[in-house]
């Protein structure tokens, strides 16, 4: 083995190492199964396919919920809750998982050189929502005139989040209908003050959607759609069932998503074909992560230039790190530190282009902390 394959395999394993202590909490099988794969030279070097960047514990735990969800028949079917497993982790689970990447071993390779991890999170849509609403306001939107924005997701992987007006919510204060009984719900709480003003009538609609992803999921293929599946966790029926309506919606409303290897050039293109009286929306979350800092300065460099010149506002949900300041909030027991995500405002006024830190949130919307415009929390 090379030597920075020896230093690869140690990241991995630090990283499996904090998943089955800390990010796993949510599920008792990952992070048995993570631990498992920590103390195992041989299953961690499976990530050794993937780009350096996609060397991450979801990523194989994906790969090996995939073949369960696909059918492979093997024992180790029995503790996955999402195919009907009632068996608790236990002694038997190491070599079960052994032997079944011994079985699998091709098509495990295949899965993680070719997919990434794309959760395709609708819950993040809990905030989005009134961060969209926001800028309308900002754009001089009201109850009875809501102002003309076309969306465009950078990292779209299925596009689900690009239907956003059209799920149903409930922050447990107020509940709003979907579009269609059978839309998705997505829950969240708000820690501290509720902006209601936010959250009224929309002030925007939308009038365009695309999507562009460098490897983009199509909602009416079985497999792709088994994959997103696969990137839940088995335990979670809650975000099952609405990832399920969510790709049913998107059958419903097929939308251009375009694969990319350069997504803000194919902005722009699509920027060109905008009728005159709509707003451009450029809207990421949990994607800028995966690029080196070169390419993050770039991207941050690029989108700037397309707001002072075209207009284009951004809407950007990112891990914390990525914009430290305003400095993030305790993350309720339980979760992962350091897993808060900052959302933030960037849009022209006038000849002024200003960026504005809207909230922190739960990385899948579970819970939202609003911020004002200086970036204070709320009360």
């Amino acid at each position: 083995m090379h030597d920075a394959d020896r230093e690869a395999l140690g990241r991995i394993a630090h990283h499996f190492t904090r998943f089955a202590e800390t990010d796993g909490a949510d599920d008792a099988l990952y992070q048995a199964l993570a631990a498992v794969i920590a103390a195992d030279p041989e299953l961690m070097a499976l990530l050794l396919e993937a780009p350096q960047t996609q060397r991450k514990p979801v990523l194989l735990l994906a790969a090996l919920h995939d073949r369960i969800l696909a059918g492979a028949p093997h024992p180790l079917a029995a503790y996955y809750a999402s195919v009907g497993g009632t068996r608790r982790p236990g002694g038997d689970l190491g070599p079960l998982l052994r032997d079944f990447v011994h079985r699998e071993d091709a098509a495990l390779r295949a899965l993680i050189r070719s997919r990434t991890t794309q959760t395709n999170e609708t819950g993040r849509c809990a905030v989005l929502r009134p961060a969209l609403q926001t800028l309308a306001t900002r754009l001089g939107g009201t109850d009875d005139q809501p102002v003309e924005l076309a969306l465009f997701e950078f990292g779209c992987s299925a596009g689900l989040i690009l239907g956003v007006d059209r799920y149903a919510y409930d922050d447990g204060v107020q509940a709003t209908p979907g579009e269609r009984a059978d839309a998705p719900l997505i829950r969240s709480a708000w820690r501290g003050e509720r902006p209601a003003a936010l959250l009224g009538a929309s002030r925007w609609r939308a009038s365009r959607r695309m999507g562009v992803d460098l490897h983009p999921i199509d909602p009416a293929d079985d497999a792709a759609a088994r994959w997103l599946r696969a990137c839940l966790w088995p335990g979670d029926a809650a975000r099952r069932e609405r990832l399920d309506r969510a790709l049913s919606d998107a059958r419903r409303h097929p939308l251009p998503l375009v694969q990319s290897e350069d997504g803000l050039s194919a902005l722009e293109r699509w920027l060109d074909e905008l009728p005159a009286g709509v707003t451009p929306v450029i809207f990421n979350v949990w994607v800028l992560a995966y690029f080196d800092a070169a390419a993050f300065k770039t991207h941050v460099e690029r989108i700037g230039r397309l707001v002072r010149k075209r207009g284009l506002a951004w809407i950007s949900g990112e891990v914390g790190k990525l914009a430290p300041l305003p400095s993030p909030p305790d993350c309720p027991a339980g979760e992962s530190p350091g897993s808060g995500t900052l959302w933030t405002l960037q849009w022209r006024d006038g000849g002024e282009v200003r960026t504005e830190p809207l909230a922190w949130s739960h990385p899948h919307g579970r819970w939202i902390e609003w911020l004002d415009a200086e970036g204070v929390r709320s009360a």
